[in-house]
């Protein structure tokens, strides 16, 4: 079975956290079997991120969300470490600034999309505004209520329009954040990602996770879905991601494009 097959969220179905493992790790065993895969797959997506960029026919867009310490930024460092550069853009989604908020909430989502030929990764989106906006009534109901359609409109209008996109959603459970927080604040080289915020934000776990139940039952799409990543073991996490993305890349059945001269007469002197 594919790992997409395995952790897709199906559309139109009521996803509840609950029912998936955090601890899970699929047919691997073991961390030494899990990197040894994910050094073959990390080196095929080098060759089809090449072959995306050669064809230059879509854009690929990576939405990463989760829990805060669920592992984001050590994803995109594992499961990126291969890629040219020239054709990767990540982009981090923060508070958003005095322009952006000048602006409709999908404004500065729109202006980081990727280019055809290249490789979008978010790290947080457009779905701050229906986790963080709903969580602390930053907004009324009535308009934080109105945006799950307009995101599932966007998104379509985007894959209609040749961005291909992948939502991962990286499932810790809470007692594994507590973990990775007591980590962090034991070693001072990691003290500069904590703050007191975070420890707060703690504090609403159940509300976040009502909220992103929410997100996976109403904006996973035929054309924008979300896979649901147990996330507690970071070295089946790293694989699980990266292989849902080769496995999506190689459905596309890229080619690269024909010359537009007739290579046999090239002669170097």
């Amino acid at each position: 079975m594919k790992f997409a097959d395995r952790f897709r969220a199906p559309p139109e179905t009521r996803i509840r956290l609950a029912d998936c493992d955090p601890d899970g790790t699929a047919d691997y065993a073991s961390k030494k079997d899990a990197r040894k895969a994910l050094k073959r797959v990390t080196r095929r997506l080098t060759e089809l991120q090449y072959l995306l960029y050669a064809e230059n026919k879509r854009g690929f867009l990576i939405v990463l969300q989760g829990m805060d310490a669920s592992g984001k930024d050590g994803t995109i460092r594992h499961v990126m470490r291969g890629v040219n550069p020239q054709g990767t853009r990540v982009t981090s989604f923060k508070k958003p600034s005095v322009e952006e908020l000048d602006h409709d909430f999908l404004w500065r989502i729109h202006r980081a999309m990727p280019r055809r030929g290249d490789i979008g990764i978010f790290n947080r989106s457009h779905y701050e505004d229906v986790l963080v906006v709903r969580v602390h009534d930053l907004v009324p109901q009535h308009v934080w209520s109105q945006r799950y359609d307009q995101i599932n409109a966007f998104e379509k209008n985007l894959a209609e329009n040749g961005i291909v996109i992948l939502k991962f959603f990286l499932h810790i459970s809470k007692e594994e954040q507590k973990k990775r927080f007591e980590d962090r604040l034991a070693n001072p080289t990691r003290h500069w990602k904590i703050s007191p915020a975070d420890f707060e934000e703690r504090q609403f776990w159940d509300q976040y996770t009502e909220a992103f139940e929410e997100v996976l039952t109403r904006c996973s799409t035929e054309c924008a879905p979300w896979y649901v990543i147990p996330a507690n073991r970071k070295w089946f996490r790293n694989l699980a991601v990266a292989s849902i993305i080769v496995e999506r890349l190689e459905s596309l059945d890229m080619r690269f494009p024909e010359p537009s001269f007739d290579v046999s007469e090239i002669r170097i002197d």
